[in-house]
């Protein structure tokens, strides 16, 4: 099932102490169709003129009144002219059609329509993914087709075993962990309810990774608390700062603070401001008893034990290979409404909720994975 409002897409609960607005798994999973060129082929016109034949006369024969025989009579050569056949040039048109994209140019993940498939297509992004030196939007493409290839895999439990058999075994403990999460994470939305409306975000780019990384890298050495938990925490809230916005909770910023919790480890610090929020959640767990016991530290961020086992399986996907946080960082963030699983890439933004239907009536490409 998809999460609500956030990456995953999922509301976090008034209760807890922060609030969660990411629901990042019900982003993941395989989503949009790309469009394959279609070749229009002319049907070739060949004109064939007809024959032209010459017309032959014979000279009229004239006999004298005397006894002199007129010349005999000459007749003019045949002229014939050969048919000639003039064949029309054969045009062909190929017309490639334009890929489906969002209004910030951004084009829509692939679609897969069985194991196979999604196999074949998570191995070749996983392998992009730990390929080191390539061009920031090359991962960009391969974090969000990462995130809606799981999606739709976890939309089709069936296809759970067969693709796991297909998969050798480095990228089987990757695809493992991510399909831990997603469990997490739908369950701790179960009996959710599809929203009708869109809320009042403005999605942004979050800041670049290198200084994202250095930030919980800085907390942790500070706290003692795993960065990997911090970084867990970030996606899992707000897709790493992509969300702007306040949540129906009233939770704020990238981490989601409620104004009551994070004065008690701002210290002084803005809770929008990426490096403050990220150092404030390390104190916050440490308050809560993350140093001796993280499940309880997590537990006091959340009151769940899927939200805390959700973050700690994506925690150990970034200790496997840290280069797994390219696929992250790309991850866009969704909400989950009546009207499907609705992609809100950078650029929306809206001072007020907004009606779901209307937004997938202005922008059909938004619902990535077809039913």
């Amino acid at each position: 099932m998809d999460i609500p409002p956030s990456i995953h897409s999922f509301p976090r609960r008034a209760s807890t102490q922060l609030v969660a607005v990411f629901g990042l798994l019900a982003l993941l999973a395989s989503a949009c169709a790309s469009n394959a060129p279609t070749t229009d082929s002319a049907s070739p016109e060949i004109d064939t003129g007809d024959p032209v034949e010459a017309v032959s006369e014979a000279e009229s024969t004239t006999v004298a009144p005397t006894t002199t025989v007129a010349p005999a009579t000459t007749v003019a050569p045949t002229t014939t002219v050969a048919p000639t056949t003039t064949a029309a040039p054969i045009t062909t048109t190929t017309t490639v059609a334009e890929p489906v994209v969002a209004f910030n140019g951004r084009a829509i993940p692939a679609t897969v329509t069985n194991p196979t498939d999604a196999a074949a297509l998570y191995i070749e992004v996983q392998r992009g993914l730990l390929t080191d030196d390539q061009p920031d939007e090359v991962y960009a493409d391969l974090g969000h087709t990462e995130q809606v290839l799981i999606r739709s895999l976890m939309r089709n439990q069936e296809w759970i075993e067969p693709f796991r058999a297909e998969l050798p075994a480095d990228l089987l403990v990757i695809a493992d962990h991510h399909i831990d999460a997603r469990r997490e994470l739908s369950t701790l939305h179960a009996g959710w309810e599809p929203t009708d409306n869109i809320p009042a975000w403005t999605i942004i780019d979050p800041a670049p990774l290198d200084d994202l990384i250095s930030f919980y890298k800085s907390a942790s050495e500070q706290t003692g608390i795993d960065w990997e938990i911090l970084a867990g925490i970030n996606l899992v809230e707000t897709g790493m700062g992509r969300i702007d916005g306040v949540s129906s909770a009233g939770a704020q910023g990238p981490m989601q603070f409620l104004p009551t919790t994070w004065p008690e480890v701002s210290q002084g610090g803005d809770v929008t401001d990426p490096s403050d929020a990220i150092h404030g959640a390390a104190r916050y767990l440490v308050q809560r008893g993350g140093l001796e016991d993280i499940s309880a530290g997590l537990w006091g961020y959340n009151n769940s034990d899927h939200y805390g086992n959700a973050v700690q399986s994506y925690a150990e996907l970034i200790r496997l290979d840290e280069r797994n946080l390219r696929g992250f960082y790309n991850w866009e963030i969704y909400i989950g409404s009546a009207e499907g699983t609705l992609w809100l890439p950078v650029g929306y933004s809206s001072n007020e909720v907004g009606s779901a239907a209307a937004y997938i009536a202005e922008n059909p490409w938004a619902n990535t994975l077809t039913e």
